[in-house]
């Protein structure tokens, strides 16, 4: 008898690798100046809490790594008076539940 060769399986099919997409980062950031949880936040962007510290320290001094500490600056503040007065306009700011279109815009 001879040895027949042994037969290898197929390779398993390789999975997309996600990657952060511009809109990615917008929903990202949307969801950090609501949540103001890094983790919860790059859930929302089909990302992980790991990536999106990777993204950061990538682009350390882009305005996504600003826009990071804005997002994070608007939520603690709105966590500590989450009437107060808009700088920008004078009108209340939603609570930490909703982001203002304005805002967004400016993220």
């Amino acid at each position: 008898m001879t040895d027949s060769p042994a037969i290898a399986a197929p390779p398993a099919p390789v999975q997309p690798r996600a990657h952060w997409t511009p809109a990615r980062q917008r929903i990202f950031l949307h969801c950090l100046v609501e949540t103001g949880s890094v983790a919860r936040a790059a859930r929302a962007a089909g990302m992980s809490r790991s990536s999106a510290h990777r993204l950061r320290v990538r682009l350390a001094g882009t305005p996504f790594d600003r826009t990071w500490d804005h997002a994070l600056t608007v939520h603690a503040e709105r966590l500590a008076d989450p009437f107060a007065a808009d700088a920008a306009g004078g009108a209340p700011t939603q609570p930490a539940g909703g982001v203002p279109v304005a805002e967004v815009a400016r993220l």
